[in-house]
Protein backbone atom coordinates (compact mmCIF):
# COMPACT_ATOMS: atom_id res chain seq x y z
CA UNK A 1 0.00 0.00 0.00
CA UNK A 2 1.22 3.50 -0.81
CA UNK A 3 0.92 6.14 1.84
CA UNK A 4 -0.70 9.47 1.02
CA UNK A 5 2.69 11.19 0.77
CA UNK A 6 4.42 8.48 -1.24
CA UNK A 7 5.47 9.64 -4.75
CA UNK A 8 3.79 7.64 -7.49
CA UNK A 9 6.17 8.79 -10.23
CA UNK A 10 9.72 10.07 -10.59
CA UNK A 11 8.35 13.50 -11.49
CA UNK A 12 6.65 13.81 -8.12
CA UNK A 13 9.98 13.10 -6.38
CA UNK A 14 12.17 15.25 -8.63
CA UNK A 15 13.50 17.43 -5.80
CA UNK A 16 14.68 14.46 -3.77
CA UNK A 17 16.08 12.69 -6.83
CA UNK A 18 18.02 15.82 -7.80
CA UNK A 19 19.62 15.86 -4.36
CA UNK A 20 20.42 12.14 -4.38
CA UNK A 21 21.79 12.36 -7.92
CA UNK A 22 24.09 15.16 -6.79
CA UNK A 23 25.48 12.85 -4.09
CA UNK A 24 26.27 10.13 -6.62
CA UNK A 25 27.71 12.73 -9.00
CA UNK A 26 30.17 13.75 -6.31
CA UNK A 27 31.33 10.15 -5.83
CA UNK A 28 31.82 9.49 -9.56
CA UNK A 29 33.24 12.90 -10.45
CA UNK A 30 35.63 13.27 -7.55
CA UNK A 31 38.49 10.92 -8.42
CA UNK A 32 38.01 11.06 -12.20
CA UNK A 33 38.27 14.83 -12.33
CA UNK A 34 41.24 14.90 -9.95
CA UNK A 35 43.37 12.28 -11.74
CA UNK A 36 44.08 14.60 -14.65
CA UNK A 37 45.50 17.17 -12.23
CA UNK A 38 47.92 14.84 -10.44
CA UNK A 39 51.02 15.98 -12.40
CA UNK A 40 50.18 19.62 -11.67
CA UNK A 41 49.53 18.85 -7.99
CA UNK A 42 52.83 16.96 -7.78
CA UNK A 43 54.79 19.92 -9.16
CA UNK A 44 53.09 22.63 -7.10
CA UNK A 45 53.11 20.72 -3.81
CA UNK A 46 56.50 19.02 -4.40
CA UNK A 47 54.87 15.64 -3.76
CA UNK A 48 56.74 12.36 -3.97
CA UNK A 49 55.43 9.49 -6.09
CA UNK A 50 54.10 7.75 -2.99
CA UNK A 51 52.55 10.96 -1.70
CA UNK A 52 50.85 11.60 -5.01
CA UNK A 53 49.48 8.06 -5.04
CA UNK A 54 47.96 8.59 -1.60
CA UNK A 55 46.21 11.77 -2.74
CA UNK A 56 43.74 9.49 -4.52
CA UNK A 57 44.40 6.27 -2.60
CA UNK A 58 43.54 7.59 0.86
CA UNK A 59 40.10 8.62 -0.36
CA UNK A 60 39.30 5.12 -1.63
CA UNK A 61 40.63 3.39 1.49
CA UNK A 62 38.78 5.62 3.96
CA UNK A 63 35.61 5.59 1.86
CA UNK A 64 35.58 1.81 1.49
CA UNK A 65 36.65 1.14 5.07
CA UNK A 66 33.96 3.23 6.75
CA UNK A 67 30.90 2.46 4.61
CA UNK A 68 29.68 -0.43 6.77
CA UNK A 69 30.15 1.59 9.95
CA UNK A 70 28.20 4.58 8.70
CA UNK A 71 25.57 2.32 7.18
CA UNK A 72 24.97 0.85 10.64
CA UNK A 73 25.00 4.31 12.22
CA UNK A 74 22.46 5.57 9.68
CA UNK A 75 20.10 2.69 10.44
CA UNK A 76 20.45 3.54 14.13
CA UNK A 77 20.34 7.35 14.14
CA UNK A 78 18.67 8.24 10.84
CA UNK A 79 19.62 8.02 7.18
CA UNK A 80 18.60 11.54 6.26
CA UNK A 81 20.41 12.97 9.28
CA UNK A 82 23.68 11.14 8.56
CA UNK A 83 23.43 12.10 4.88
CA UNK A 84 23.07 15.82 5.67
CA UNK A 85 25.95 15.78 8.18
CA UNK A 86 28.13 14.05 5.60
CA UNK A 87 27.26 16.65 2.96
CA UNK A 88 28.16 19.49 5.29
CA UNK A 89 31.47 17.74 6.05
CA UNK A 90 32.09 17.39 2.30
CA UNK A 91 31.49 21.11 1.74
CA UNK A 92 33.82 22.06 4.60
CA UNK A 93 36.61 19.72 3.42
CA UNK A 94 36.29 20.98 -0.15
CA UNK A 95 36.55 24.59 1.02
CA UNK A 96 39.69 23.67 2.97
CA UNK A 97 41.35 22.77 -0.35
CA UNK A 98 41.81 26.49 -1.02
CA UNK A 99 44.25 26.67 1.92
CA UNK A 100 46.31 23.54 1.15
CA UNK A 101 50.04 24.17 0.76
CA UNK A 102 51.59 20.69 1.17
CA UNK A 103 50.90 17.18 -0.10
CA UNK A 104 50.34 15.99 3.48
CA UNK A 105 47.61 18.59 3.97
CA UNK A 106 45.92 17.54 0.74
CA UNK A 107 46.05 13.88 1.79
CA UNK A 108 44.35 14.92 5.06
CA UNK A 109 41.64 16.78 3.14
CA UNK A 110 41.10 13.80 0.88
CA UNK A 111 40.76 11.52 3.92
CA UNK A 112 38.01 13.77 5.30
CA UNK A 113 36.31 13.66 1.88
CA UNK A 114 36.46 9.87 2.11
CA UNK A 115 34.65 10.04 5.45
CA UNK A 116 32.01 12.29 3.87
CA UNK A 117 31.60 9.87 0.95
CA UNK A 118 31.16 6.95 3.36
CA UNK A 119 28.41 8.90 5.13
CA UNK A 120 26.57 9.90 1.97
CA UNK A 121 26.98 7.37 -0.85
CA UNK A 122 25.23 4.33 0.71
CA UNK A 123 22.51 6.66 1.91
CA UNK A 124 21.73 7.70 -1.66
CA UNK A 125 20.66 4.11 -2.42
CA UNK A 126 18.84 3.64 0.88
CA UNK A 127 16.90 6.91 0.61
CA UNK A 128 16.02 6.30 -3.04
CA UNK A 129 14.69 2.89 -2.03
CA UNK A 130 12.70 4.47 0.81
CA UNK A 131 11.13 7.10 -1.45
CA UNK A 132 8.99 4.57 -3.30
CA UNK A 133 7.07 1.44 -2.44
CA UNK A 134 6.96 -0.05 -5.96
CA UNK A 135 10.05 -1.90 -7.16
CA UNK A 136 9.75 -0.63 -10.74
CA UNK A 137 9.95 2.97 -9.47
CA UNK A 138 12.88 2.02 -7.26
CA UNK A 139 14.77 0.59 -10.24
CA UNK A 140 13.96 3.65 -12.36
CA UNK A 141 15.11 5.98 -9.58
CA UNK A 142 18.40 4.13 -9.11
CA UNK A 143 18.92 4.05 -12.88
CA UNK A 144 18.44 7.82 -13.02
CA UNK A 145 20.81 8.44 -10.12
CA UNK A 146 23.49 6.14 -11.56
CA UNK A 147 23.16 7.75 -15.01
CA UNK A 148 23.93 11.17 -13.55
CA UNK A 149 26.96 9.74 -11.78
CA UNK A 150 28.21 7.94 -14.88
CA UNK A 151 27.96 11.13 -16.91
CA UNK A 152 30.18 12.74 -14.28
CA UNK A 153 32.62 9.84 -14.51
CA UNK A 154 32.73 10.13 -18.29
CA UNK A 155 33.19 13.89 -18.53
CA UNK A 156 35.42 14.20 -15.47
CA UNK A 157 38.85 13.94 -17.15
CA UNK A 158 37.87 16.20 -20.06
CA UNK A 159 36.25 18.78 -17.77
CA UNK A 160 39.25 18.66 -15.47
CA UNK A 161 41.65 19.29 -18.35
CA UNK A 162 39.64 22.29 -19.54
CA UNK A 163 39.48 23.75 -16.04
CA UNK A 164 43.25 23.37 -15.57
CA UNK A 165 43.81 25.39 -18.73
CA UNK A 166 42.24 28.47 -17.15
CA UNK A 167 42.18 27.94 -13.37
CA UNK A 168 44.25 26.45 -10.52
CA UNK A 169 43.84 22.77 -9.64
CA UNK A 170 42.06 23.63 -6.36
CA UNK A 171 38.96 24.53 -8.39
CA UNK A 172 38.53 20.84 -9.23
CA UNK A 173 37.76 20.09 -5.58
CA UNK A 174 36.01 23.35 -4.80
CA UNK A 175 33.33 22.29 -7.30
CA UNK A 176 32.14 19.88 -4.60
CA UNK A 177 30.81 22.85 -2.60
CA UNK A 178 27.92 23.74 -4.97
CA UNK A 179 27.26 20.02 -5.55
CA UNK A 180 26.94 19.49 -1.79
CA UNK A 181 24.71 22.57 -1.51
CA UNK A 182 22.41 21.24 -4.24
CA UNK A 183 22.24 17.87 -2.52
CA UNK A 184 21.43 19.42 0.86
CA UNK A 185 18.61 21.51 -0.61
CA UNK A 186 17.12 18.59 -2.52
CA UNK A 187 17.27 16.15 0.40
CA UNK A 188 15.99 18.58 3.03
CA UNK A 189 13.05 19.67 0.90
CA UNK A 190 12.27 16.41 -0.88
CA UNK A 191 12.78 13.67 1.73
CA UNK A 192 10.84 13.45 4.97
CA UNK A 193 12.64 13.21 8.28
CA UNK A 194 13.43 9.72 9.55
CA UNK A 195 10.62 7.97 11.38
CA UNK A 196 11.39 6.05 14.56
CA UNK A 197 9.59 2.98 13.21
CA UNK A 198 12.03 2.82 10.27
CA UNK A 199 15.10 2.77 12.52
CA UNK A 200 16.36 0.46 15.24
CA UNK A 201 17.66 1.12 18.74
CA UNK A 202 20.24 -1.65 19.08
CA UNK A 203 23.59 -0.61 20.62
CA UNK A 204 26.39 0.03 18.13
CA UNK A 205 28.73 -2.95 17.83
CA UNK A 206 32.04 -1.12 18.36
CA UNK A 207 34.24 -4.23 18.22
CA UNK A 208 32.50 -5.41 15.05
CA UNK A 209 32.86 -1.96 13.53
CA UNK A 210 36.61 -1.93 14.18
CA UNK A 211 37.14 -5.44 12.80
CA UNK A 212 34.95 -4.78 9.76
CA UNK A 213 36.75 -1.55 8.99
CA UNK A 214 40.17 -3.20 9.37
CA UNK A 215 39.13 -6.05 7.07
CA UNK A 216 38.03 -3.70 4.31
CA UNK A 217 41.05 -1.40 4.67
CA UNK A 218 43.50 -4.29 4.42
CA UNK A 219 41.51 -5.71 1.50
CA UNK A 220 41.78 -2.40 -0.35
CA UNK A 221 45.47 -1.85 0.43
CA UNK A 222 46.61 -5.36 -0.55
CA UNK A 223 45.78 -5.10 -4.31
CA UNK A 224 47.65 -1.81 -4.58
CA UNK A 225 50.69 -3.41 -2.94
CA UNK A 226 50.54 -6.41 -5.28
CA UNK A 227 50.56 -4.09 -8.30
CA UNK A 228 53.13 -1.59 -7.01
CA UNK A 229 55.46 -3.81 -4.96
CA UNK A 230 55.06 -7.07 -6.85
CA UNK A 231 54.02 -10.52 -5.66
CA UNK A 232 57.62 -11.37 -4.69
CA UNK A 233 57.72 -8.92 -1.78
CA UNK A 234 56.44 -9.39 1.78
CA UNK A 235 54.18 -6.31 1.98
CA UNK A 236 51.21 -7.44 -0.19
CA UNK A 237 51.16 -10.88 1.38
CA UNK A 238 51.24 -9.39 4.87
CA UNK A 239 48.29 -7.13 4.01
CA UNK A 240 46.44 -10.11 2.54
CA UNK A 241 47.08 -12.22 5.65
CA UNK A 242 45.89 -9.34 7.83
CA UNK A 243 42.71 -9.03 5.71
CA UNK A 244 41.99 -12.76 6.09
CA UNK A 245 42.70 -12.73 9.84
CA UNK A 246 40.51 -9.71 10.55
CA UNK A 247 37.76 -11.10 8.29
CA UNK A 248 37.70 -14.34 10.29
CA UNK A 249 37.67 -12.38 13.56
CA UNK A 250 34.84 -10.18 12.21
CA UNK A 251 32.70 -13.17 11.25
CA UNK A 252 33.26 -14.82 14.64
CA UNK A 253 32.40 -11.58 16.39
CA UNK A 254 29.21 -11.04 14.39
CA UNK A 255 28.05 -14.61 14.99
CA UNK A 256 28.48 -14.28 18.74
CA UNK A 257 27.50 -10.64 19.35
CA UNK A 258 24.09 -9.94 20.87
CA UNK A 259 23.67 -6.88 18.66
CA UNK A 260 25.99 -7.45 15.66
CA UNK A 261 27.00 -4.68 13.30
CA UNK A 262 26.09 -7.01 10.43
CA UNK A 263 23.86 -9.95 11.26
CA UNK A 264 25.13 -12.98 9.29
CA UNK A 265 21.56 -14.30 9.12
CA UNK A 266 20.51 -11.22 7.15
CA UNK A 267 23.43 -11.51 4.71
CA UNK A 268 22.57 -15.19 4.20
CA UNK A 269 19.10 -14.35 2.88
CA UNK A 270 18.90 -15.44 -0.78
CA UNK A 271 18.08 -12.03 -2.26
CA UNK A 272 20.81 -10.33 -0.22
CA UNK A 273 23.63 -12.82 -0.79
CA UNK A 274 22.78 -13.19 -4.48
CA UNK A 275 22.62 -9.44 -5.04
CA UNK A 276 26.01 -8.98 -3.38
CA UNK A 277 27.49 -11.78 -5.51
CA UNK A 278 26.19 -10.17 -8.70
CA UNK A 279 27.64 -6.82 -7.63
CA UNK A 280 30.96 -8.45 -6.73
CA UNK A 281 31.20 -10.11 -10.15
CA UNK A 282 30.70 -6.81 -11.96
CA UNK A 283 33.21 -4.98 -9.76
CA UNK A 284 35.77 -7.68 -10.47
CA UNK A 285 35.13 -7.50 -14.22
CA UNK A 286 35.15 -3.73 -14.64
CA UNK A 287 38.32 -3.11 -12.65
CA UNK A 288 40.29 -6.13 -13.81
CA UNK A 289 39.46 -5.79 -17.49
CA UNK A 290 39.82 -2.00 -17.42
CA UNK A 291 43.32 -2.37 -15.97
CA UNK A 292 44.39 -4.86 -18.64
CA UNK A 293 42.84 -2.98 -21.57
CA UNK A 294 44.57 0.25 -20.54
CA UNK A 295 47.96 -1.50 -20.50
CA UNK A 296 47.24 -3.42 -23.69
CA UNK A 297 46.29 -0.39 -25.76
CA UNK A 298 49.26 1.71 -24.70
CA UNK A 299 52.08 -0.74 -23.95
CA UNK A 300 51.37 -3.63 -26.32
CA UNK A 301 49.73 -1.85 -29.25
CA UNK A 302 51.59 1.46 -28.77
CA UNK A 303 48.57 3.74 -28.75
CA UNK A 304 49.20 7.23 -27.34
CA UNK A 305 47.20 8.12 -24.18
CA UNK A 306 44.68 10.25 -26.10
CA UNK A 307 43.94 7.44 -28.57
CA UNK A 308 43.77 4.90 -25.72
CA UNK A 309 41.16 7.11 -24.03
CA UNK A 310 39.14 7.07 -27.26
CA UNK A 311 39.54 3.29 -27.30
CA UNK A 312 37.58 3.09 -24.03
CA UNK A 313 34.66 4.99 -25.56
CA UNK A 314 32.51 1.90 -26.24
CA UNK A 315 32.28 1.42 -22.50
CA UNK A 316 31.52 5.09 -21.82
CA UNK A 317 28.92 5.38 -24.59
CA UNK A 318 27.07 2.25 -23.51
CA UNK A 319 27.15 3.22 -19.83
CA UNK A 320 25.53 6.57 -20.57
CA UNK A 321 23.15 5.63 -23.37
CA UNK A 322 21.81 2.38 -21.91
CA UNK A 323 19.81 4.10 -19.18
CA UNK A 324 16.44 4.29 -21.01
CA UNK A 325 16.65 0.61 -21.94
CA UNK A 326 17.38 -0.63 -18.42
CA UNK A 327 13.87 0.02 -17.14
CA UNK A 328 12.21 -1.67 -20.13
CA UNK A 329 14.43 -4.71 -19.81
CA UNK A 330 13.80 -5.06 -16.07
CA UNK A 331 10.05 -4.62 -16.48
CA UNK A 332 9.97 -7.31 -19.16
CA UNK A 333 12.31 -9.80 -17.48
CA UNK A 334 11.58 -9.18 -13.80
CA UNK A 335 14.08 -8.38 -11.08
CA UNK A 336 15.56 -11.83 -10.48
CA UNK A 337 15.84 -12.81 -14.14
CA UNK A 338 17.28 -9.46 -15.24
CA UNK A 339 19.88 -9.73 -12.47
CA UNK A 340 21.22 -13.11 -13.58
CA UNK A 341 20.92 -12.39 -17.32
CA UNK A 342 22.91 -9.17 -17.04
CA UNK A 343 25.48 -10.78 -14.76
CA UNK A 344 25.86 -13.60 -17.26
CA UNK A 345 26.59 -10.93 -19.89
CA UNK A 346 29.40 -9.65 -17.66
CA UNK A 347 30.92 -13.13 -17.66
CA UNK A 348 30.45 -13.35 -21.44
CA UNK A 349 32.23 -10.03 -21.92
CA UNK A 350 35.17 -11.23 -19.84
CA UNK A 351 35.28 -14.48 -21.80
CA UNK A 352 35.35 -12.62 -25.13
CA UNK A 353 38.22 -10.51 -23.88
CA UNK A 354 40.18 -13.43 -22.44
CA UNK A 355 39.79 -15.63 -25.55
CA UNK A 356 39.85 -13.07 -28.37
CA UNK A 357 41.04 -9.70 -27.01
CA UNK A 358 44.62 -10.25 -28.12
CA UNK A 359 43.53 -10.63 -31.76
CA UNK A 360 42.35 -7.06 -32.41
CA UNK A 361 40.54 -4.02 -31.12
CA UNK A 362 37.13 -5.15 -32.41
CA UNK A 363 37.06 -7.91 -29.79
CA UNK A 364 38.17 -5.49 -27.08
CA UNK A 365 35.37 -3.09 -28.04
CA UNK A 366 32.78 -5.88 -27.99
CA UNK A 367 33.89 -7.03 -24.54
CA UNK A 368 33.85 -3.46 -23.19
CA UNK A 369 30.36 -2.88 -24.57
CA UNK A 370 29.03 -6.19 -23.21
CA UNK A 371 30.30 -5.54 -19.70
CA UNK A 372 29.14 -1.92 -19.74
CA UNK A 373 25.59 -2.85 -20.85
CA UNK A 374 25.40 -5.53 -18.18
CA UNK A 375 26.61 -3.41 -15.29
CA UNK A 376 23.99 -0.76 -16.03
CA UNK A 377 21.36 -3.35 -15.21
CA UNK A 378 23.22 -4.95 -12.31
CA UNK A 379 23.94 -1.55 -10.77
CA UNK A 380 20.23 -0.83 -10.39
CA UNK A 381 18.81 -4.31 -9.86
CA UNK A 382 21.37 -5.71 -7.41
CA UNK A 383 20.83 -2.80 -5.03
CA UNK A 384 17.05 -3.14 -5.15
CA UNK A 385 17.24 -6.90 -4.59
CA UNK A 386 19.55 -6.56 -1.60
CA UNK A 387 17.41 -3.88 0.06
CA UNK A 388 14.10 -5.61 -0.51
CA UNK A 389 15.58 -8.73 1.06
CA UNK A 390 16.34 -6.85 4.30
CA UNK A 391 14.17 -5.50 7.11
CA UNK A 392 13.24 -1.84 6.72
CA UNK A 393 15.49 -0.81 9.62
CA UNK A 394 18.60 -2.34 8.00
CA UNK A 395 18.51 -0.85 4.50
CA UNK A 396 21.39 1.60 5.04
CA UNK A 397 23.87 -1.09 5.98
CA UNK A 398 22.48 -3.12 3.07
CA UNK A 399 23.28 -0.25 0.71
CA UNK A 400 26.73 0.01 2.29
CA UNK A 401 27.24 -3.71 1.68
CA UNK A 402 26.43 -3.27 -2.01
CA UNK A 403 29.03 -0.52 -2.39
CA UNK A 404 31.58 -2.37 -0.26
CA UNK A 405 31.23 -5.54 -2.35
CA UNK A 406 31.97 -3.52 -5.46
CA UNK A 407 34.91 -1.64 -3.90
CA UNK A 408 36.63 -4.73 -2.51
CA UNK A 409 36.21 -6.88 -5.62
CA UNK A 410 37.39 -4.02 -7.83
CA UNK A 411 40.64 -4.10 -5.90
CA UNK A 412 40.70 -7.90 -6.18
CA UNK A 413 40.24 -7.67 -9.96
CA UNK A 414 43.25 -5.39 -10.31
CA UNK A 415 45.28 -7.59 -7.94
CA UNK A 416 44.49 -10.77 -9.92
CA UNK A 417 45.36 -9.14 -13.25
CA UNK A 418 48.48 -7.43 -11.88
CA UNK A 419 49.79 -10.56 -10.16
CA UNK A 420 49.35 -12.75 -13.26
CA UNK A 421 50.99 -10.10 -15.39
CA UNK A 422 53.96 -9.90 -12.99
CA UNK A 423 54.29 -13.68 -12.98
CA UNK A 424 54.38 -13.92 -16.80
CA UNK A 425 56.30 -10.81 -17.84
CA UNK A 426 60.08 -10.60 -17.42
CA UNK A 427 61.70 -7.19 -17.10
CA UNK A 428 60.11 -3.79 -16.52
CA UNK A 429 56.75 -3.57 -18.21
CA UNK A 430 56.87 0.19 -18.76
CA UNK A 431 60.10 0.12 -20.75
CA UNK A 432 59.85 0.85 -24.46
CA UNK A 433 60.95 -1.52 -27.17
CA UNK A 434 59.72 -4.87 -25.91
CA UNK A 435 61.33 -7.94 -27.39
CA UNK A 436 59.20 -10.45 -29.28
CA UNK A 437 59.44 -12.75 -26.26
CA UNK A 438 58.16 -10.04 -23.88
CA UNK A 439 55.29 -9.24 -26.23
CA UNK A 440 54.30 -12.90 -26.28
CA UNK A 441 54.56 -13.03 -22.50
CA UNK A 442 52.28 -10.01 -22.11
CA UNK A 443 49.66 -11.41 -24.48
CA UNK A 444 49.72 -14.78 -22.74
CA UNK A 445 49.28 -12.98 -19.41
CA UNK A 446 46.30 -11.02 -20.74
CA UNK A 447 44.68 -14.24 -21.95
CA UNK A 448 45.27 -16.09 -18.68
CA UNK A 449 44.18 -13.14 -16.53
CA UNK A 450 41.04 -12.66 -18.60
CA UNK A 451 40.11 -16.33 -18.28
CA UNK A 452 40.84 -16.41 -14.55
CA UNK A 453 38.62 -13.36 -14.03
CA UNK A 454 35.97 -15.07 -16.18
CA UNK A 455 36.13 -18.17 -13.98
CA UNK A 456 35.90 -16.19 -10.73
CA UNK A 457 33.06 -13.99 -11.97
CA UNK A 458 31.28 -16.99 -13.43
CA UNK A 459 31.51 -18.82 -10.11
CA UNK A 460 30.00 -15.84 -8.29
CA UNK A 461 27.17 -15.52 -10.81
CA UNK A 462 26.45 -19.26 -10.83
CA UNK A 463 26.31 -19.34 -7.04
CA UNK A 464 23.99 -16.31 -7.02
CA UNK A 465 21.63 -17.97 -9.52
CA UNK A 466 21.37 -21.00 -7.25
CA UNK A 467 20.67 -18.73 -4.27
CA UNK A 468 17.85 -16.86 -6.02
CA UNK A 469 16.02 -20.12 -6.65
CA UNK A 470 15.32 -20.07 -2.93
CA UNK A 471 14.11 -16.47 -2.95
CA UNK A 472 10.57 -17.51 -3.83
CA UNK A 473 10.30 -19.22 -0.47
CA UNK A 474 10.89 -15.88 1.27
CA UNK A 475 8.62 -13.72 -0.87
CA UNK A 476 5.81 -13.82 1.64
CA UNK A 477 8.06 -12.03 4.16
CA UNK A 478 9.36 -9.33 1.81
CA UNK A 479 7.10 -6.52 0.45
CA UNK A 480 6.47 -5.81 -3.20
CA UNK A 481 8.61 -8.61 -4.59
CA UNK A 482 6.28 -9.25 -7.49
CA UNK A 483 5.82 -5.64 -8.53
CA UNK A 484 7.73 -6.03 -11.76
CA UNK A 485 6.35 -9.43 -12.62
CA UNK A 486 2.73 -8.27 -12.46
Amino acid sequence: MQGPGTPQSLRQAWTALAGLSAVFLFEMLDNSILNVALPTIGRELHASTVGLQWVTGVYAVVFGGLMLVFGAIADRFGRRRVMLVGLMLLAAASLATAFVTTAEQLIGVRAVMGVAAAMTTPGSIALAFRLFTEDNLRVRAMTLISTVGLVGLAIGPTAGGLVLAVAPWQVLLLVNVPIAALAIIGIRSGIAADQAAELHRDPVDVAGAMLGTATIVFSLIAPTLFVNEGSGTWAPWTATAAAVATAIAFVLRERSARHPLLDPKLVARPLVSAGLAYKAATGLAVAGMGYMVTLQLQLDWGWPPALAAIGMLPQVVVLISAGPFVNRFVQRAGLERSAWLSSAAVVAGLAVYGLLGRFGYVWVAISLALVAAAIRVVGAVAGVNVLRGLPENRVSIGAALVDTASEVTSGAGIAIAGTILAAFFTGTITTTGWSAHQTAQFRDAVTVAGLVLTAVAGTLVGWAILRTRNAADNRSSTPNTDALDA
